[in-house]
């Protein structure tokens, strides 16, 4: 159980309690810090499993399996690693069985690490790990009280080669290709030639594909798989159509093992109306779960899920714009949607990137949310690809409205310039472990720790208002309600080097003594101010003691 100094109470109208109790904050998916992460990249936690399926190909550059696997995952999840990085959510490339062949399309041969060429949606792929291993790391990361999020396609399958049929023309389209200027040549298409485009938009029932028929017939579980098809169909009401197989299928790790929020693929690429029969299916799953689970249930939250609408930015409000029509995707199943504009608005300074997401938040995203980055896995122009200002981006991705996706190695500068990798490769090479030795590394992963921690403790700074106190020395505050809790924070940045005086706001009135949780610095208020001397510039205040 985490434990922190709550700003407030549980109730505003209770009565006021000389020191502040200690307890965990409630979670809100619109205030987490999430973590994103590549299976394959992020820690060989069983090297056993690193070559499967004869995948011995000589690749290009960072294009074929490393051995990163769930067993990795969790191992940093027991050590306390993401805890220590203030994570309470954890998104990881897809896990299903992926094609078990390579293809070249134009950057050299390429196996399918990065999980987003499904074979078989039933099974996960023996390189990243096994179910257990998936019900294992679930548990492990609950018992942290972190979240974990699944990332799903339904658009795709993998590509077409010798090892891996087409699934047929019930199925889905080789062809056209998307032209990416209507509605209909983004979402009915292929988006790249072989990457068979699933006809999720088609009402018309299908019998299982051959391919698929074959494979579970030789692995003895075909007459189990039709079984749950059948009785799955029938409870649901629902036709047989590509789509709500594929749901099923997905939703399944739900049923089964709590899954507690999706990332969903390639978004913008599916009929909105598929989304909505998704989310539904997703909902129920949750519920059963629970049911069917009540000790392994953390809280009453419900299921979560968000979407990669690429190039979507909050500029936009809630709406993406084919250019022949319009699609609010938070009417149609989501809760959020990545935010591809955070990178650009983090050029500016910190006042004007901070309030216009406040802002934004509070007269928009009421009751829904968004997702920034500086950094992804297919984005070529990352906040900082250099590394050259990693403790900024820290600052500014942690601090600002929005949950805040930390790209694994952000907090340690991973190189993203890889001599020999083309394109999105580049942004996907190995976790730079051996780099946390360093003392100029492990200084920047320790302010990514205290920003992280602090922005988990205190759900007023992903979700809460924010109100500038001081324009220089720059310091503001963020005050956060909902359920009956409250939270109220004082953050300065770009403060002098040690001795620093700030003056207590209205939300910290009735404060005795405050805590800088940068520093671990606690002061006694006086007369509406604290004094401190720091050897840093920044500073993150709570309430110790009324």
């Amino acid at each position: 159980m985490i434990t922190l100094s709550i700003i407030g109470c549980k109730n505003d109208n209770a009565t006021p309690k000389t020191e502040i109790e200690v307890l965990s904050p409630p979670f809100f998916w619109e205030a987490s810090n999430m973590y994103f992460l590549l299976t394959d990249r992020f820690y060989n936690g069983n090297p056993n499993n690193d070559i499967q399926f004869e995948r011995t190909k000589e690749t290009a550059v960072l294009r074929g399996f490393e051995g990163g696997d769930l067993k990795g995952i969790q191992q940093k999840i027991e050590e306390g690693y993401f805890t220590d990085l203030g994570i309470n959510a954890i998104w990881f490339t897809p896990i299903v069985e992926q094609i078990h062949d390579a293809v070249d399309e134009g950057t050299g041969v390429t196996y399918a690490y990065h999980g987003y060429w499904t074979k078989d949606w039933t099974a996960l792929d023996p390189s990243f790990g096994t179910t257990e291993d998936l019900q294992s790391l679930i548990e492990a990361a609950h018992n942290k009280g972190i979240r974990i999020v699944m990332d799903i396609v339904l658009n795709h399958t993998g590509p077409v080669t010798d090892k891996d049929p087409f699934w047929g023309e019930n199925w889905a389209r080789k062809n056209p290709i998307c032209k990416f200027s209507t509605y209909n040549n983004t979402t009915e298409c292929n988006l790249v030639d072989n990457l068979p485009d699933i006809l999720s938009e088609s009402d018309k029932e299908v019998e299982l594909p051959p391919t698929l028929v074959k494979k579970w017939k030789k692995e003895g579980r075909y007459e189990q798989e039709v079984k749950e098809l059948d009785i799955y169909f029938k409870e649901n009401s629902l036709a047989k159509t590509p789509r709500n197989y594929i749901i099923k299928w997905l939703t399944d790790y739900i049923r089964e093992f709590g899954i507690d929020a999706f990332r969903v693929d390639t978004t913008k690429h599916v009929d909105e109306g598929s989304w909505l029969a998704l989310r539904d299916q997703a909902d129920k799953a949750f519920t059963i779960f629970k049911e069917n689970n009540p000790e392994k249930v953390l809280d009453n939250t419900p299921f979560f899920m968000f979407g990669e609408v690429y190039n979507y930015s909050i500029n936009s409000g809630r709406i993406y714009d084919f250019g022949d029509k319009k699609v609010d995707y938070y009417a149609h199943g989501f809760d959020n949607l990545i935010n591809f504009q955070f990178k650009y608005d983090a050029q500016g300074d910190y006042e004007s990137l901070f309030s216009k997401y406040a802002s934004i938040n509070d007269t928009i995203f009421k009751g829904k949310s968004f997702l920034n980055y500086a950094t992804s896995h297919d984005d070529g122009q990352p906040f900082d690809k250099k590394r050259l200002t990693p403790m900024e981006t820290g600052t500014k991705l942690i601090l600002t409205t929005g949950i805040s996706q930390v790209y694994y190695g952000d907090e340690s500068a991973r190189n993203l310039t890889i001599e020999g990798a083309n394109g999105d490769a580049t942004l996907r090479s190995f976790m730079n472990w051996d780099d946390l030795k360093t003392p100029e590394t492990l200084e920047i992963l320790s302010h990514w720790q205290k920003l992280g921690r602090f922005r988990r403790n205190h759900p007023s700074i992903g979700a809460g208002k924010h109100k500038m106190l001081s324009q220089s020395p720059y310091i503001f505050q963020r005050s956060f309600n909902k359920n009956e809790y409250s939270d109220q924070v004082i953050i300065g940045l770009d403060l002098p080097l040690g001795s620093k005086s700030i003056e207590m706001n209205d939300a910290f009135a009735k404060a005795k003594k405050v805590t800088d949780a940068y520093s671990g610095t606690t002061v006694t208020v006086t007369n509406g101010k604290v004094n401190l001397n720091t050897p840093y510039t920044i500073i993150l205040l709570e309430i110790s003691e009324y």
